[in-house]
């Protein structure tokens, strides 16, 4: 088994650390202080062909797979977890429906433009009501000559207060459960369609979620992706490629977190000498590299069967569920390490643990992931 990267995926990885040292990391104080996500970030990454890691040249995209976008996700929440967060739900769960099940109409219309920046997208699943139990939403989609009319609402929506468009799920038949829910295209500024403001957060300040409410929105058949009643299936495959980015994501934060205690563990002095030459600080930092490197592995392994259109929901899991746990537990350790400073705004490490957290609940809480790799194991 070959653990390396090839070359293009070198140079990929070290082209984008530059971008994000000279571009991206300068944005980071100002955004958390600020709980603003820099929406100008989003043509600069476009104008490198960011955007498009996963979608084909013919759409502007890079074509480079999900082992490459793993390496994205990893580097980009090495820098800042909010800003991963709201790029990679544009990358992925509020795209990836329109290029699995969209018209060539509506791939041009909206998924080139995103590819290149030019638009902003949000996926509306969860709601009030409904988060981990997905098919309970109740957003309604009643049919109605030449379209269909949106009743209801989402929450927590990444990038939601000022997305040009989103990718919605509402059901359209709630007497057949899931196998009623079907995927829209709502565009900013739909009459009936309202963007609520940020909502304040534990973590992540550099993103901007939000509430979505729909109040008799016409959505026209064009915008529908996809068969009535087919969304489901196609939430799970978004969900699967989904899972595995943010354990790399997560990765990142872990990583981040991991390189401050360990600079810090060789600077600061106690009793005549760096707290690194004692041996429980040197046990916490081989622990915590040890779940870093096993998590990295899970989320790679997991992009190469993705890669290589091997089935890989079940890896998937695994890759998400151990990586974001694993940064709760790095982050928790590297403040421990930093003692009072480690609780202090004046160094990241509080920043890491915040945002660890969110990650063990989005797409998929840990408990879920627990449930589907335990289905899994039964066959």
């Amino acid at each position: 088994m070959d653990f390396t990267f090839n070359q293009e995926q070198d140079m990929f990885q070290n082209s984008f650390r530059k971008f994000l040292a000279g571009e991206v990391a300068p944005l980071v104080a100002k955004s958390e202080s600020e709980h603003r996500f820099p929406v100008a970030l989003f043509p600069k990454f476009g104008e490198m062909g960011y955007l498009g890691i996963t979608y084909p040249e013919s759409l502007g995209g890079m074509d480079l797979g999900y082992l490459t976008l793993t390496i994205f996700a990893e580097e980009l929440g090495r820098v800042n977890s909010g800003f991963a967060g709201a790029i990679l739900a544009h990358m992925s769960i509020a795209t990836l429906p329109i290029y699995l099940v969209g018209s060539d109409e509506i791939k041009e219309r909206y998924l080139a433009p995103a590819i290149r920046g030019e638009k902003i997208g949000a996926f509306g699943l969860t709601e009030p009501g409904a988060g981990s139990d997905a098919a309970s939403i109740r957003t309604r989609a009643t049919k109605v000559d030449g379209g269909y009319v949106l009743n209801g609402s989402k929450t927590f929506i990444t990038n939601g207060p000022f997305a040009d468009f989103v990718t919605v799920a509402a059901q359209a038949a709630p007497e057949k459960k899931y196998k009623g829910i079907t995927l829209f295209l709502v565009e900013k500024g739909a009459k009936g369609f309202t963007q609520g403001a940020p909502f304040p957060k534990l973590g992540n300040h550099s993103s901007e979620c939000g509430e979505l409410a729909f109040e008799d929105c016409f959505v026209p058949d064009a915008q529908r992706l996809g068969d009535e009643g087919a969304g489901f299936h196609t939430l799970l495959e978004a969900l699967n490629g989904g899972r595995m980015v943010v354990g790399a994501r997560a990765v990142g934060v872990a990583q981040a977190a991991f390189d401050a205690a360990l600079k810090y563990s060789q600077e600061r002095e106690q009793f005549g000498r760096p707290i690194f030459q004692f041996q429980l600080t040197q046990g916490k930092l081989a622990r915590m590299r040890m779940e870093i490197e096993a998590s990295r592995l899970l989320c790679q392994r997991a992009a190469w069967l993705r890669d290589n259109k091997q089935p890989c929901a079940f890896e998937a899991s695994l890759a998400k569920l151990k990586a974001t746990e694993t940064s709760v537990y790095v982050t928790g350790e590297a403040v421990q390490i930093f003692g009072g400073y480690g609780y202090m705004e004046e160094y990241p490490v509080e920043r890491y643990f915040r945002d660890a957290k969110s990650m063990t609940i989005i797409e998929g809480t840990s408990e879920i992931q627990q449930v589907i790799i335990a289905r899994h194991l039964a066959g």
